[in-house]
């Protein structure tokens, strides 16, 4: 009873819904969907006076097929509605899941740039501009070393060579000092001789 009276109050509000649609559509074509088949029914029924009281009048059959068919479209689209709901669900998990798995290669993806950009170095990674500034930095420290001890072998090697001329002319001062030397005392010898031998006769 309760639906016929929802039916009813429906049958009641389509005659204006009705006749700006039939303007629009063509009255030759048969419309299936619950609009149109509400606009059937509001043809096929009819209305009286009674008492001075109006009363509609409905083909029960048609009226029972309309609510049929209303009671299918509503469990149509509310498992239309299920299913679209399971889907964005469904959607959902997947964007999820994909974001996941992007937040994944990006970090991935990070950590294989910061490593191309980069060089280990003792075990650390350090930045290649890093890295070429301490390689650069050892090689030129090197080089002033070398240059260092370049400097220090040649000023040694120089005052060896002034030591070693240095000793040959002390050598050489030395044998002919002793030379000299060797002389007087073989002049003196002779002399002493001499002498001895004046002395005996």
């Amino acid at each position: 009873m309760k639906y016929l009276r929802i039916l009813f109050a429906l049958a009641l509000l389509i005659p204006s819904i009705a006749i700006h649609a039939q303007e629009e559509e063509s009255t030759d074509e048969v419309d299936n969907t619950l609009r149109g088949q509400l606009e059937e029914l509001e043809k096929k029924s009819g209305n009286y006076r009674a008492n001075g009281i109006r009363y509609e009048v409905v083909k029960l059959s048609d009226l029972y097929e309309t609510k049929k068919n209303i009671f299918d479209s509503i469990e149509t689209a509310n498992k239309t509605i299920k299913d679209l709901s399971a889907t964005i669900t469904a959607n959902d998990a997947e964007i999820e899941d994909l974001n996941g798995k992007l937040q994944e290669t990006t970090n991935k993806l990070n950590a294989v740039t910061e490593e191309k950009d980069s060089i280990s170095f003792f075990g650390a990674l350090i930045s290649k501009g890093t890295y070429n500034f301490i390689l650069w930095s050892i090689i030129f420290g090197l080089l002033l070393l070398l240059l260092f001890f370049i400097y220090r072998f040649r000023n040694s090697n120089f005052l060896t060579q002034q030591a070693k001329s240095a000793l040959a002319d002390l050598e050489e001062e030395y044998q002919n000092h002793r030379r000299r030397a060797l002389e007087r005392e073989q002049k003196i010898s002779r002399q002493l001789q001499d002498e001895l031998n004046k002395q005996k006769k």
